[in-house]
């Protein structure tokens, strides 16, 4: 199971690549030209700061997450419970990170953001058990 729960991480770390990825894309224009419109516009422009600050975002309960589920393996406590947490986080922070960048629903953010905060608060609480 600690192999599964690795690959949750390796995802996690996979989509916070991707993230860099995409913002290098949007800032092309800005910073290398590549992509302008004829007219010399970004067509990036709106959702560059939404990348980048989803990127930081990355960086914040992420790593929480990557915390419990590496105590949870040290203490060899993985489990169903921890597993399906743990891909209820990743899934819900790829989730966010759609509607952050692609839409500007606060609301709907908010709801994501929260299942993911219990979803790593859950992950503690599983490494705080005996």
């Amino acid at each position: 199971m600690q192999h599964d729960l690795l690959a949750a991480m390796a995802f996690q770390v996979a989509w916070t690549a991707m993230l860099y990825v995409a913002l290098t894309v949007a800032r092309a224009p800005k910073i290398w030209g590549v992509g302008k419109r004829s007219d010399g516009s970004n067509p990036f422009v709106d959702v560059e700061p939404r990348i980048s600050a989803n990127l930081s975002n990355q960086f914040e309960w992420p790593m929480f997450f990557f915390a419990a589920c590496i105590l949870l393996m040290l203490f060899d406590r993985v489990s169903g419970a921890a597993l399906a947490l743990a891909w209820v986080f990743v899934v819900g922070r790829v989730l966010h990170s759609g509607v952050q960048i692609l839409t500007k629903n606060i609301r709907l953010r908010g709801i994501i953001f929260t299942i993911n905060f219990l979803a790593v608060l859950g992950l503690w609480v599983l490494v705080a058990w005996k």
